[in-house]
């Protein structure tokens, strides 16, 4: 059913294009009748170079994992209250992205900031290609501004990173241990909730991963306080396992493809990849150079000028050197 429906979007989005030429052409032999409109034709032709484009994207989204849902998550940097300020501001920016997008999202884990934001969170993201569209986003954002938490009122830069893998569904096979595994339960924090305090609701998942490349191992630490009920959060830790598993396999394949291309191509993953410059009214994408004075919009969820520059610029290449 998953490959009808994906079969079917290809269909129904040539048969929009198909339709919208059509009507394009149409008005434009009307327009030298007199019978339609310059304004008309104009408008018909903004419409159908809109679903050309948005077609075009999504053939930039060809990989198995493109599809998939999200885990994104969002540690603030060094910088103490600015830079927890900055992550809840980039928590905000995704939420609303996925809003206008009709994603589902809930926070599965979030840890306030001393006296406001974030030091971090993490957010499940589910919708089509939603991890094909926000593997952009991963890296260290910086932000430019005149803080509200500095008295003498001085320009500051703040860093916020953001890691991104792919919310693995039961279609994929990922091999969990159980012997691997240990569980803790504890009191979830923060304000409100009748239970929320009095019960060992939340969870912490511990998985002792050892690479089948490299030998290496590590603990890998995953913590649940989504909702009041513990084996929901149990369900929700092992997904959340099951997508860090995946993308460590991932990893690997995107490592050994590098070796092949020799550099034809770098995407540092871990390094700042877009400033937020408020004071200049300037958002700026380092990577592709696409650029935006809307600093409003973007804060509102407006970034997918950033998502598809960077698909365009990227996404194709790395199918075509495949």
């Amino acid at each position: 059913m998953k490959k009808i429906k994906d079969l079917q979007a290809w269909i129904d989005g040539y048969k929009e294009i198909e339709d919208a030429v059509e009507e394009l052409s149409v008005a434009f032999e009307f327009v030298k009748e007199g019978i339609v409109e310059e304004e008309d034709v104009d408008r018909l032709y903004a419409q159908a170079v809109e679903k050309i484009e948005a077609l075009e994207l999504r053939n930039m989204l060809r990989r198995e994992e493109d599809k998939m849902g999200v885990v994104l998550k969002i540690n603030s940097g060094a910088g103490g209250t600015e830079a927890q300020d900055w992550a809840s501001m980039l928590m905000r920016m995704y939420l609303r992205w996925c809003e206008r997008r009709g994603y589902k999202t809930s926070i599965s884990n979030i840890l306030e900031g001393d006296e406001a934001g974030i030091k971090s969170c993490t957010i499940n993201v589910e919708g089509d290609f939603a991890y094909g569209y926000l593997k952009s986003e991963n890296g260290v954002h910086r932000l430019v501004r005149v803080s509200p938490y500095n008295a003498q009122g001085k320009r500051m830069t703040s860093f916020a990173s953001v890691f991104v893998t792919p919310l693995v569904d039961d279609t994929i096979e990922v091999k969990v241990e159980p012997a691997l595994m240990s569980w803790d339960t504890f009191r979830s924090g923060g304000a409100g909730g009748q239970n929320v305090n009095k019960v060992e609701s939340g969870v912490r998942l511990r998985y002792q991963f050892t690479d089948p490349y490299t030998g290496e191992k590590e603990e890998i630490l995953i913590e649940n306080t989504e909702t009041r009920d513990q084996p929901k959060n149990k369900e929700n830790a092992l997904r959340h396992l099951r997508s860090i598993l995946y993308e460590k396999e991932l990893q690997h394949r995107m490592a050994e493809q590098a070796k092949i291309e020799a550099g034809k191509m770098k995407i540092e993953w871990g390094s700042q990849i877009r400033s937020y410059v408020f004071d200049d009214r300037r958002v700026k994408d380092h990577r592709t150079g696409f650029q935006t004075s809307d600093v409003n919009g973007v804060m509102d969820g407006d970034i997918d000028g950033f998502i598809k520059a960077f698909l365009m610029e990227f996404a194709g290449k790395q199918d075509e050197e495949q």
